[in-house]
């Protein structure tokens, strides 16, 4: 997540300076078939282009608009796993109590419960964002192309790439909790799986009264719906026929625009020359200069084709960029701070020790 007020525009260049270069060849090669070669019937009329290059613009903010509303989404999915973590922690912190034991258990040993409770949600936090940091074949686009892994290396870290999940997730779990959960496949599902059958153990020990087990185990159930959003948004990529398509599309208006826009400026640069042509000039090393450029007008096309390129383009890679928002990229939603936001909090509910400080983030980018 970028978090400065303007993103700056010398990064956006930066980002994609190899397209404008490519936009800037591609409108130059036709411009001088054209201008220097007189190939004059080499143009495309502007009317079909513009209805083309309307649709493509129609395209893309569909595409974008749906890619943002993945990314919305998925930010309120942990904006109430946030919620739900805090509400977590004070039910183990108010409810489980000696009321209804016959065995009182001391501060320490009630404290250790509560603890062991709070940690193991903090290990599903962390196997969560573990698993939606995977890789799916959709998202190797940010590993594949070379503007966006230069980017990657040199303006922010995934903190995910540099640990393990069984090096995060072992300071959290008991050593039998940790066998337990990595000899199965879905670890975030089963640190709940877990996390349900100590409350039922709590709740035959008398540590929890059943209304208040019925309400926690109730918390449990949001954690997995809170759980299945995210994997949904991760596992359900953007329509790939819609998204391909997409790219096709802008492609092809790429491609011609520069042979439609030839005709408009070899047009208006004649009607420039017939307006000096009607006019006395001073000397006729200004008349000459006029006339070249009037002549030869049609070379505006080149950077008005790669401006209008450029344009059409960064908004179709700015859609493809957002629409998966746990990938790890610089649009991403922040899971990995969040998290340990998150864990700072739970823990300074229930007066823990040894809570880790804060993430660190360079260049205003939150991952």
């Amino acid at each position: 997540m970028y978090t400065r007020r303007i993103f700056p525009i010398g990064t956006v260049l930066k980002w994609t300076r190899r397209h404008i270069l490519l936009f800037h060849l591609l409108a130059v090669i036709p411009v001088i078939l054209f201008d220097v070669l007189e190939l004059k019937w080499l143009h495309a009329p502007w009317l079909p282009l513009g209805v083309l290059g309307t649709a493509v613009a129609f395209i893309i903010g569909f595409k974008n608009n749906a890619s943002y509303d993945r990314l919305w989404e998925a930010r309120k999915i942990w904006g109430g796993i946030v919620n739900s973590s805090r509400s977590w922690t004070i039910m183990v912190k108010d409810f489980i109590t000696n009321d209804y034991t016959m065995t009182d258990l001391n501060t320490t040993e009630l404290g250790e419960i509560k603890k062991e409770l709070v940690h193991r949600h903090v290990a599903w936090l962390t196997a969560l964002r573990y698993q939606l940091r995977e890789e799916r074949p959709w998202e190797m686009h940010l590993k594949q192309e070379k503007s966006n892994m230069e980017f990657r290396a040199n303006k922010y870290r995934i903190c995910e790439e540099e640990s393990k999940l069984e090096d995060a997730i072992k300071p959290y779990l008991s050593e039998a909790d940790f066998k337990e959960i990595f000899a199965k496949g879905n670890r975030a599902s089963q640190l709940l799986g877990l996390q349900s059958r100590r409350l039922k153990q709590l709740m035959e020990q008398g540590l929890i009264e059943d209304f208040r087990h019925m309400e926690m185990t109730n918390m449990l159930v949001e954690f997995y719906t809170l759980q299945g959003q995210c994997e949904r948004i991760k596992n359900f990529p953007y329509p790939r026929q819609f998204a391909t398509l997409n790219y096709i599309f802008v492609w092809v208006f790429i491609l011609f625009l520069p042979y439609g826009m030839m005709q408009e400026f070899d047009a208006f640069g004649n009607k420039i020359f017939l307006m000096l042509d009607q006019h006395l000039y001073q000397t006729s090393m200004i008349h000459q200069g006029q006339e070249f450029m009037a002549k030869h007008f049609v070379w505006f096309t080149v950077p008005f084709s790669a401006l209008i390129s450029w344009v059409f383009h960064t908004m179709e890679i700015i859609g493809e960029n957002t629409e998966n928002p746990f990938e790890g990229g610089p649009n991403d939603v922040p899971i990995t701070d969040l998290s340990r936001s998150i864990e700072i909090d739970i823990r300074q509910l229930i007066d823990d020790t040894d809570i880790p400080a804060p993430y660190k983030w360079k260049n205003d980018i939150i991952m």
